[in-house]
């Protein structure tokens, strides 16, 4: 479904019953379709939202503010026809997930955030990554991960890529991840803004009193991309914030333990 915004078409996708939540996703809806639990969708009206500039969604990336992704993102909550909605941000578009409730406190009822870090600097969060994979990863994920860069051509697309990091994205370091991005609607000028421009100096701890929506950071033990050691002592800064740890995940709790995350999310956002 298309929803017009100022300077693009949005597009979104509804599946699931129950009170609304906004997925974000930056490779078209799709992949996040395939990976969300079944079992949340049971519970909630789940909205796979391409965000401006990506995926199935038209509009020009550089445009893509902290201020015009609240109002996209108010746009189709309006068009929904509902008060309030939660939102979702997987990896670094928790950031956008928590940037649109800081705007829009009224309308935004949870922060739903997996495998996001409290701070948007990459190189700074590559070398923490690479450092702690060399000192807690089994000699057998890393060997995996040498076999996989290894056989990866150098003229390989950002998809190859990432599918050969599966040792330090899941807890089952030789799974299969293809499928999970067959139909991804990968646009480099996308994630050159998003990884730079939009949210590189980003930093969760600055003006976290302005944070009132409750959040829940969920993070994976074996998720080498984004450390669950990042929050430590982070936490504890913001308002109202609840940090999971899913023993058996990577970097995608969402499908590596679906049940387990929908049960804790629902757990979570009854008592509000």
């Amino acid at each position: 479904m298309l929803v017009s915004a100022k300077g693009a078409d949005l597009f979104y996708s509804t599946c699931g019953k129950g009170p609304v939540c906004l997925i974000l996703s930056s490779i078209g809806t799709k992949p996040y379709e395939i990976q969300m639990p079944a079992s949340l969708s049971d519970r909630l009206t789940l909205v796979f939202v391409a965000l401006r500039g990506s995926g199935e969604s038209t509009g020009e990336a550089p445009d893509l503010t902290f201020d015009v992704l609240a109002s996209d993102l108010d746009t189709i909550r309006h068009g929904l026809g509902v008060k309030r909605v939660a939102v979702l941000g997987h990896s670094i578009l928790g950031v956008l997930a928590i940037e649109y409730a800081r705007r829009c406190p009224a309308e935004v009822s949870h922060v739903i955030t997996v495998g996001t870090p409290p701070r948007g600097d990459m190189s700074s969060l590559m070398a923490k990554s690479q450092a702690f994979f060399e000192e807690h990863a089994s000699e057998e994920r890393k060997q995996i991960l040498r076999d996989n860069m290894a056989r990866l051509a150098p003229d390989a697309d950002p998809a190859q890529a990432i599918l050969a990091q599966t040792p330090v994205r899941f807890f089952d370091a030789r799974f299969d991840a293809a499928p999970l991005l067959a139909d991804a609607i990968i646009k480099p000028q996308f994630f050159a803004h998003l990884l730079g421009p939009l949210t590189a100096s980003w930093n969760v701890a600055v003006d976290s009193d302005s944070l009132r929506s409750p959040m829940f950071l969920a993070q994976g033990l074996h998720d080498y991309v984004v450390l669950h050691v990042l929050w430590d002592g982070i936490k504890e800064s913001l308002t109202d914030a609840t940090v999971k740890i899913f023993e058996r995940s990577g970097h995608q709790p969402f499908f590596e333990e679906p049940d387990r995350f929908t049960e804790s999310v629902i757990g979570w956002m009854n008592p509000y």
